[in-house]
C-alpha cells in the first residue's frame, strides 16, 4: 500500500540554523531516502521551498485568482514530503518515524487513494 508522509515543521526554527547545521540536515534526509530506496520503501518524494515561494490558486464560479504564499497560516509549514510503500500502517509509522525532519516537526502519514478512470468502451 502506498503511504504519503507530510513532513511539517517550523520554517522561523529552521531559519536559525547555521549552515552547517541546515548542511548536515540535508545529508541526513539524503542518506535517510538512499536507504529506504533499498529497502524497497521509497516510491518519490520531494523537499520544498519555503512558504514564501508559495502561490495558491483558485477557481470559484469559472474564475481562477491567485494568491502570493500559502492558504492558511499555520504553526507548522509543509516542508516536503515522501511517497512511500509499506504493507500497513503499521510499517509507514516505522518508516516514517526515521525522517530527520521529524525532530523538529512532525510527520503526516495518510493512505495514497487510487482514482480508478471509468470504462468508457462500452
Amino acid at each position: 500500500m502506498k503511504y504519503i508522509c507530510l513532513v511539517y515543521y517550523k520554517e522561523s526554527e529552521i531559519d536559525a540554523m547555521t549552515q552547517t547545521e541546515w548542511d548536515a540536515l540535508n545529508r541526513e534526509c539524503i542518506a535517510f531516502g538512499e536507504s529506504i530506496s533499498s529497502s524497497g520503501h521509497f516510491v518519490g518524494g520531494a523537499p520544498l521551498e519555503p512558504t514564501h515561494t508559495a502561490t495558491t490558486v483558485r477557481v470559484r464560479d469559472g474564475k481562477m485568482s491567485t494568491t502570493d504564499g500559502p492558504y492558511a497560516e499555520t504553526k507548522e509549514q509543509l516542508a516536503g514530503f515522501y511517497e512511500l510503500e509499506a504493507k500497513d500502517l503499521n510499517e509507514a509509522i516505522q518508516v516514517a518515524s526515521r525522517i530527520p525532519p521529524a525532530r523538529f516537526g512532525s510527520i503526516e502519514i495518510r493512505p495514497a487513494r487510487e482514482l480508478v478512470p471509468e470504462d468508457n468502451s462500452r
